[in-house]
Parts: C-alpha cells; structure tokens; sequence
C-alpha cells in the first residue's frame, strides 16, 4: 500500500511559520499548539476525526452546515470529547440537499454564525491530526468559510481514509492473475469501506457519526495494512 505524500510539508515547520504570520488571535492560538512530526510512530498520535455536512459541493459557492468531531488514538475512540455543531449557513437550504442530510431551514435558522463557534472548534482540533474521508471537502470548505468570515484561510494535515483505502484497493488489483480475472478496485465510499473490515452500517449523512465511522475506519485500515509501529508521515498529507 502507498499513499503519495510527496506534496506533504513539514507541518512542524509551516505551523511555525503560520503562527507568526496569523492574525486572528484563533488561529495563532491553533498553530502555536504545533503538529506532529512524521516520524512519530502512529500508536503516538493523537487524532480527530471530522465531517462536514454543507449546502453542496463547491466550496467557493456552498457553505458548512454542520461540524462533527471525534477524538481517538489507534486504541480508543474519546467519545466524551466528541463535539457537533449546527452552522447558519446564511441562506435557503435547497431541497436535494435537505433530501440528502435532512437538515432543513428551521434547524438552521437559529444556529450560530461559524465564527461563533470557531473558538471551540480550533481548539478540538488543536495538536492533532485531523482524519477525513475526502480530504478535499473539509480542506477546501474550512479554508474558503474562514476566508469569508475572519479574512484569512486555514491549512492542517489530514489522514485521508479514502486515499488510504484507494491505494488499499489498486494494491489488490495488481498483478496478471487479476489483469487476466479483470479485477478492478472496489468502492471506497465510506459504507463501502467500512464493510470489508466488518464494521457496522450506520446512517448516512450526520457529521458526528460519520466523523465516528471514519475513526473506526481508519483504526480497521491500520490494523490491517500497515504496522502501530509504522511512521505517520506514511501516510500524512
């Protein structure tokens, strides 16, 4: 299995930097927490899962609706330190997007501006890997929803489970026998993942408990494919 963490920076570093040439007070506070390094072994690491629920899926026009957290490390998941957040999203709620997550415009209407919340959010994510299903979603929404709403953007490292499991799935296709068999990658959805270690089936679309269910994924992943032993700049992005 190989993750391409060419593209990785030294976090430790670039958080240093970003603390110096942060603005806001939060984000100072965010980066000055530090990231850790890639030669810690990943039985060290402290993790957070995170999902997102938005409005859609550009990031430049759509907004967060709601933010789920789960801390873990590759032994135990910190249910009591897990978080939820309902956003104002600033907008009418369009109705594919309500059919897919169920959040409709009253539960919306009264919910706090993200930067209300910002604060308790950073600071769950403070010092830790963050731990994504599609890392492009909650890089590129975060970073775009802080733009708008305190003038400057984000950057933290993430595990990607679905980068993990894709790479997971192109290993197993390798090789004539499965060339001449037509074998060809599995689904790396994130239920679909999750099935091939015989985990749970849970409801769909809620950021808490798909925040959950890329925890536990990810633990699966480990257990399975790599070593608790193995360096987390493996796979680090």
């Amino acid at each position: 299995m190989h993750i391409d963490t060419s593209a990785t920076p030294d976090w430790s570093k670039r958080f240093e930097q970003l603390a110096q040439t942060a603005k806001d007070e939060r984000l100072k506070h965010f980066y000055s927490q530090g990231a850790f390094t890639g030669d810690t072994p990943l039985q060290d690491v402290e993790f957070v899962a995170l999902d997102f629920e938005t409005t859609g899926l550009n990031a430049e026009e759509d907004a967060i609706l709601t933010i789920g957290l789960v801390p873990f490390k590759l032994e135990r998941i910190y249910c009591n330190g897990s978080a939820h957040w309902v956003v104002n999203p600033n907008r009418d709620l369009n109705e594919e997007s309500v059919v897919i997550h169920g959040i409709t415009d009253s539960d919306v209407k009264n919910a706090p501006q993200l930067e209300e919340i910002l604060l308790p959010v950073l600071n769950a994510l403070a010092g830790k890997v963050v731990v994504v299903h599609y890392k492009n979603i909650e890089r590129q929404f975060f970073n775009h929803a802080l733009l708008n709403c305190i003038g400057e953007g984000i950057e933290f490292p993430v595990v990607d489970t679905l980068d993990i499991e894709w790479a997971v799935q192109r290993e197993q296709c390798k090789g004539w026998v499965n060339w001449f068999k037509r074998k060809k990658p599995g689904s790396v959805r994130l239920g679909h993942s999750r099935e091939r270690y015989g985990l749970p089936a849970y409801q769909p679309h809620h950021a808490l408990t798909d925040a959950l269910a890329t925890a536990e994924l990810l633990q699966a992943q480990i257990q399975h494919h790599l070593s608790k032993d193995a360096a987390l700049s493996s796979i680090l992005q």
